[in-house]
């Protein structure tokens, strides 16, 4: 008896993830899991027939992941019951597997586990494992309270301005508001939301959940505590909010600059209706996948400086993706402070610490070396411009969803590989490679020091 104890400890240990980033990404790998079996059900799709394996699993895996990113019509090919379960799959994506397990734990134990508490602040970026509770309800708080405003806001409009019946409005207004929140992108119209690219009654409401889900829910409790108090804030808090700024406000720019006379896009809207369709592709790229332009008749100019916003992402720990303003804005002050001759890098009156600095670039060269990868390995598949598959790369691996067109037309190899790009890219780089390590293994010495020569 004793030796079979010892044996079910053992398959026990080796089946369940010690490691909180391995357990992330298991809950993750489960819930897609889940979802590509219910999208196979034929209550979920349109016709007497389930969907495909693949169809799902793309499906399930983007909406985990808060991609956007299809190979269906969403709104012609699933069903209500399709579509409930995609929008299940979206909330759970976006509110993160091992936060919404531990909050499950609160709600019915009433306390947590040292490993559960593990597992939610790294999932949460929370600070110390005695705040994960607070941290796990203010979640809730703030995620039900963003998209309950919103989708009242849009079931009205829908309702009102455009003569949807009630429970449809609602629904409409539900669906979206919980994809705009978690940064997902997923639409309920075959256009997406193309035909409402004058209305800001439907753009600006679903922008503003974008946002606020962007910024991260760190930077979100520190507002709600300190809001009156900016010289208080930390240094988070400013990266994020000045880098979601001035981002905005480039993005803006840089879109309706280059698609202003462009007939196929913002050429022919008023002057009122372009800044507005500017704006709303702009925040777009903060990792949402909602478009009320049409992408595939843009300039190859504005793919690729959408390319670079969509690979910035939004801020940490909340529901945006790409590699976040705080990565890049350590990079850049370790730039300036590089040419300008100093010796520790500053950012707000407070020094960064080294740490940081490895940190920041290992997460940039893993995700450039995964996204030229990618986009090479598509370009073997097929007869696609570069400019169209690298849009497409950087869209997956940064979960933003937006498409120039081509995500149905990719071969079965290429389409799988951008669900490696979304899983990828919603677990990050680093936290998929803390995942896979079995144990760290610390180096007792150090190698003495050599500068070989740089430029």
């Amino acid at each position: 008896m004793q030796v079979a104890a010892r044996r079910l400890k053992a398959i026990a240990r080796a089946v369940v993830p010690r490691h909180p980033a391995q357990a992330i990404a298991a809950g993750f790998g489960m819930a897609i899991l889940v979802g590509t079996l219910v999208l196979m059900l034929p209550i979920a799709k349109s016709g007497s027939d389930g969907a495909s394996v693949l169809e799902a699993l793309f499906t399930a895996t983007s909406a985990v992941c808060v991609t956007g990113l299809s190979v269906v019509d969403t709104a012609q090919y699933w069903t209500p019951f399709g579509q409930a379960t995609i929008l299940v799959l979206i909330q759970v994506g976006g509110f993160g597997i091992m936060s919404f397990a531990s909050l499950l734990g609160v709600l019915m134990a009433r306390r947590l586990g040292l490993r559960s508490r593990i597992q939610a602040a790294a999932e949460t970026k929370s600070a110390g494992f005695g705040d994960v509770r607070s941290v796990l309800f203010g979640i809730l708080r703030i995620t039900i309270g963003i998209e309950l405003v919103v989708a009242v806001i849009l079931a009205l409009r829908f309702g009102i301005g455009y003569g949807y019946s009630p429970i449809h409005a609602i629904w409409l207004g539900l669906f979206h508001s919980v994809s705009a929140f978690n940064n997902a992108g997923f639409a309920l119209f075959s256009d997406n939301l193309m035909s409402f690219v004058g209305d800001p009654w439907i753009c600006l409401p679903i922008a503003f959940a974008i946002i606020i889900g962007g910024l991260g829910f760190p930077v979100l409790f520190e507002l709600g505590r300190r809001y009156r108090r900016p010289l208080h804030w930390s240094m988070n808090t400013k990266l994020v909010l000045s880098g979601t700024g001035t981002l905005l406000v480039l993005g803006t720019l840089f879109i309706s600059t280059l698609e202003w006379n462009n007939p196929r896009t913002l050429g022919t809207l008023s002057t009122a209706n372009r800044i507005l369709a500017g704006f709303f592709q702009s925040v777009m790229t903060r990792t949402a996948g909602f478009n009320s332009l049409d992408l595939s008749q843009m300039h190859p100019a504005t793919w690729l400086g959408m390319d670079i916003l969509m690979f910035i992402g939004g801020g940490p720990a909340g529901t945006a993706g790409g590699l976040k303003i705080t990565t890049f804005a350590v990079l850049f002050f370790i730039l300036l402070t590089e040419i300008q001759g100093g010796t520790a890098v500053n950012i707000f009156g407070k020094r960064l610490s080294r740490s940081v600095h490895r940190q920041a670039i290992t997460i940039v060269l893993l995700a450039v070396a995964l996204v030229i990868g990618s986009t090479m390995a598509l370009m073997l598949m097929t007869d696609i411009g570069f400019d169209r598959l690298f849009f497409e790369t950087v869209s997956a691996f940064a979960t933003v969803g937006l498409s120039t067109g081509i995500t149905a037309s990719l071969p079965p190899a290429g389409q799988l590989l951008l669900i490696f790009l979304m899983f990828i890219g919603r677990l990050g780089p680093v936290t998929l490679a803390s995942a896979l390590a079995l144990r760290s293994r610390p180096l007792l010495y150090e190698f003495p020091k050599e500068r070989p020569l740089i430029g």
